[in-house]
């Protein structure tokens, strides 16, 4: 399959867009209509996932290795659980680092491993607000041939996840930004735009711009609506949090290829740039503000380039509301309260909008996508449920681990400088 920019530049095949990450001419690569895939989809997750993406790369260098991809980045599952007859909890944060970008982050590396030129070293350079920085640390950690430089606002991420992205080594290098994601998210932006700064380090994007993340995460949304269909509950509805607008435009093209997908709602926190854009049609990006789900603290998501580039009337295809971090601490408390379960900051914020479609009369049944594990979030959810929270053993490793992270300004000048001495 070839790919185009949102921008205009291309066709390129999708294992050259992979490699790339962004386009060059600054736009993001986007696929074309994928064809819609007959039946059967198979029953597990890999099987489900080979299918969806297979029209994608078909006539791609990396096509006879698709099976092997996926088998090796889906080590883990994505169970759909139900805890209210109307609401299920479609759960990602089993992998390696307790999130859903461990799923995207290592599909890439799987696929950049078979990319990489021999003897020729790349630098995975990727910004995080929280849990993206970690999955990708995960996915290249002791990989022959890469390094990894990870961006994150010092501070503005939760102890946990600092301790998760310092705690690697070897070929992984954190950096702690004294700014906001937005500005680890510009720094990287532009230093992917220094033609001379990249060659150096045969930069590689890992961030959601790359389509190696992208499309990997159609992966689940395939398996919880199939699951859905066969439980006999029709088409699934999706409420997704969302900060950078890639998790949920997963979800946007596994419906336009045809899977049993109806509504999809996004929930944000404080920073409402996707919201207010889809009610008022008029983008405004704005500095991001801290928040208890400080991983969609974005202020100006990267995929909103894509939807819009993708869909002429965007607030036709996709809703979206958001919740400040009084709605994040009573959906924790009241979701603990009426059902046993613990979640997430972030998953909270999905759960307090499904129950605000509830409460303007929606009758139908809505999965969330649950994106991170709590335990992540120890400091914000045990003092709201009164109990402490367990910690999966993936996580505790990295926990039991040294962690170090180098100060940077938020500078590209700081960043270049540092790529050099790393």
């Amino acid at each position: 399959m070839q790919v185009v920019s949102t921008r205009g530049a291309g066709p390129v095949p999708l294992a050259d867009a992979i490699a790339k990450g962004q386009a060059p001419d600054g736009g993001l690569f986007m696929p074309p209509l994928a064809a819609r895939q007959a039946e059967p989809w198979g029953e597990t997750l890999r099987a489900r996932a080979t299918s969806a993406l297979e029209p994608f790369f078909a006539g791609d260098k990396l096509y006879d290795a698709l099976p092997e991809i996926i088998a090796d980045s889906f080590t883990f599952d994505a169970p759909t659980r139900w805890i209210e007859p109307d609401t299920a909890l479609l759960e990602l944060f089993w992998g390696p680092t307790a999130a859903f970008k461990d799923f995207g982050a290592r599909f890439l590396a799987n696929c950049l491993v078979r990319l990489r030129e021999p003897n020729r070293e790349q630098t995975v350079l990727v910004a995080t607000s929280g849990d993206t920085g970690a999955a990708v640390a995960a996915a290249f950690h002791r990989r022959p041939g890469f390094r990894v430089a990870v961006l994150y606002p010092d501070g503005r991420v939760s102890p946990r996840q600092a301790h998760q992205l310092g705690a690697f080594g070897d070929n992984v290098t954190a950096y702690r930004v004294a700014g906001s994601f937005d500005d680890c998210q510009a720094m990287v932006k532009a230093a992917f735009a220094d033609d001379a700064l990249s060659e150096e380090h045969g930069l590689v994007s890992a961030n959601s711009i790359s389509l190696g993340r992208l499309l990997p995460q159609m992966s689940y949304y395939v398996h919880a609506s199939l699951t859905a269909v066969a439980a006999g509950r029709g088409a699934a509805n999706f409420v997704v949090p969302t900060g950078n607008l890639g998790n949920a435009l997963a979800c946007l093209l596994a419906r336009e290829a045809g899977l049993p997908i109806g509504d999809v709602v996004l929930a944000t926190n404080s920073n409402r740039v996707l919201p207010d854009f889809l009610s008022t049609g008029r983008y405004e990006p704005t500095t991001s503000l801290a928040t208890l789900a400080n991983a969609m603290d974005v202020g100006a998501p990267s995929n909103l380039e894509r939807l819009r580039d993708r869909f002429s009337t965007p607030a036709e295809v996709v809703r979206a509301d958001w919740v400040d971090d009084d709605d994040i601490r009573a959906t924790i408390r009241r979701t603990y309260a009426q059902t046993d379960e613990v979640v997430c900051p972030h998953t909270a914020c999905g759960l307090a909008v499904r129950e605000r479609l509830r409460d303007a009369g929606d009758e139908q049944a809505w999965i969330v996508a649950a994106t991170a594990h709590p335990a992540k979030f120890a400091e914000v959810v045990e003092p709201l449920v009164g109990a402490p929270t367990a910690i999966p053993p993936a996580l505790a490793a990295l926990l039991a681990r040294p962690s170090h992270a180098w100060p940077l300004a938020p500078s590209t000048d700081a960043l270049r400088i540092a790529l050099r001495q790393a």
